[in-house]
């Protein structure tokens, strides 16, 4: 079975080390479509690091976290042999093991202590800046969170997005003790944080795009395209990856490229037809600042038909439809852009086709 390479990313990876070479001193946020390749890119550029990086990994993607205990059983890498004291005499114990890790590592003993305590939270990030604190001894820390946007409405008193901001603050602006990477494909959280006053100088945000034409020439050229299977491609998928993968692997099975892509095309509007069909029947909720909002469906309809003579419009929609959109993952919001803009080529033809005059 021939594997996928991973394919030039030189500007993020280039970035991403420039980051992690200086001291830490503000949390990045890495962000960008869905399937765009960010998860992959932070995986392969974590790879290239030398040996005095430890790297620890919190993957929320998939995870349904109601409260306090789930969020633990996410956070924490529970070690049942070790029993120590504290985290401090705990990292010491580990440090000459310490490796990737999917997760913060923790005694079994210290773990069930922190259900005992009325300030659990408080216990949580005092454990982790300890823990942190020896391993920086010899080692630079990582910490990288994927789809932190799942626990966005998670209480522990109040909002347990807000304490680990701040919590995240600490580490990098505040103690230059470890680097913070928040990995996330909702762009409506994304939007959000970027007017979050607690952040403002805080963070930074790293966009991990689609491929450019060139750069997706380039990736189907490794696998053999013809110059119109190439064309075929870029004008159904554009640049991208999970869909260029599939033309691939459909290629390497021995099938017709431009058929592959034309059945992605059909299932899209499909797909899309659906949704707008939908509305005929039923109208849909979203929440905007704590308030509650119904979609109009021709609210919706108006805003795909901006795509019509262009593949991006203003930031400034009808609120409520465009948070539809984006969280049907139809539309990407780019706060740094001030744009807005279909999650994918794909999306765009199937725009273009269903509200059609």
């Amino acid at each position: 079975m021939k594997r996928i390479e991973f394919h030039d990313r030189e500007e993020e990876i280039k970035e991403i080390k420039n980051i992690l070479e200086r001291e830490p001193s503000l949390i990045t946020f890495i962000y960008g479509p869905i399937n765009s390749g960010k998860t992959e890119l932070m995986s392969y550029a974590v790879k290239q690091l030398p040996e005095d990086y430890a790297i620890f990994r919190i993957n929320l993607r998939g995870r349904f976290i109601r409260g306090y205990e789930e969020f633990l059983d996410v956070l924490f890498d529970i070690d049942e042999e070790r029993r120590e004291r504290n985290a401090k005499e705990y990292a010491k114990a580990i440090l000459k093991d310490l490796k990737l890790i999917g997760g913060i590592p923790i005694p079994l003993n210290l773990f069930e202590r922190m259900f005992e305590r009325k300030e659990r939270s408080k216990d949580v990030f005092k454990y982790i800046e300890s823990f942190m604190e020896e391993i920086s001894q010899k080692y630079v820390p990582v910490l990288i969170v994927d789809e932190l946007q799942v626990i966005g409405d998670v209480k522990i008193d109040e909002l347990l997005i807000y304490k680990l901001f701040n919590f995240f603050i600490r580490l990098t602006k505040e103690l230059h003790l470890c680097h913070v990477f928040a990995v996330s494909s909702d762009s409506l959280f994304i939007e959000e944080i970027y007017s979050e006053a607690m952040l403002q100088g805080r963070c930074r945000y790293l966009l991990v795009d689609d491929f450019d034409y060139n750069n997706t020439m380039d990736f189907l050229e490794n696998y053999e395209f013809s110059d119109k299977e190439k064309g075929d491609a870029w004008y159904h998928c554009g640049g991208k990856p999970v869909y260029l993968v599939e033309l691939i692997n459909h290629k390497l099975g021995g099938g017709n490229t431009k058929e592959k892509a034309e059945e992605l095309l059909k299932v899209r509007i499909t797909q899309l037809r659906d949704l707008l069909d939908e509305l005929n029947y039923v109208r849909p909720v979203v929440e905007i600042a704590g308030e509650q909002y119904r979609v109009e469906k021709e609210k919706v309809i108006e805003i795909l038909k901006l795509f019509m003579d262009r593949e991006r419009v203003d930031f400034e929609l009808h609120r409520p439809a465009k948070h539809f959109l984006v969280k049907k993952n139809i539309l990407f919001v780019d706060p740094m852009g001030g744009e807005v803009r279909p999650q994918s080529r794909l999306d765009l033809l199937a725009i273009r086709e269903l509200v059609k005059v």
